[in-house]
């Protein structure tokens, strides 16, 4: 049976990124895929899948992931929470975006807080 050390995954994960970054979007899929099978319970995996799909501007697909797939494995989990107001900003549905934004603002994760709490600032301030 193969397995794939922590540190592996890591630089898989990297790697999905780069090519998220790269906009090449089916290979970051691929990579994404082979973890989601490795690591499941990793949040990590779910929050680049989540940043590969706002990336290939599918917002209406990261917050069906967030809300379908996530909610069971991570709930509350605030980044995917930062992740799913991103994209219902990017969705032009503010409004909507606040509950989980909140919620990840006032998380003690605080790169999600910080993420959630500047795409709140564009909101108030009419930059979305």
């Amino acid at each position: 049976m193969f397995d794939l050390t922590s540190e592996e995954a890591r630089l898989l994960l990297k790697i999905a990124l780069m090519a998220t970054g790269r906009n090449r979007f089916r290979s970051a899929a691929k990579i994404l895929a082979a973890l989601e099978r490795f690591r499941p319970g990793e949040a990590s995996v779910a929050a680049a899948k989540a940043v590969a799909l706002i990336s290939a501007m599918d917002f209406r697909g990261a917050v069906d992931f967030i809300d379908g797939e996530c909610a069971g494995k991570f709930p509350g989990n605030a980044m995917l929470q930062a992740f799913k107001g991103m994209a219902l900003v990017r969705m032009g549905r503010s409004d909507e975006a606040r509950e989980p934004l909140g919620f990840a603002a006032a998380s003690r994760d605080s790169a999600a807080a910080q993420l959630a709490a500047d795409l709140l600032c564009d909101i108030d301030n009419g930059r979305q």
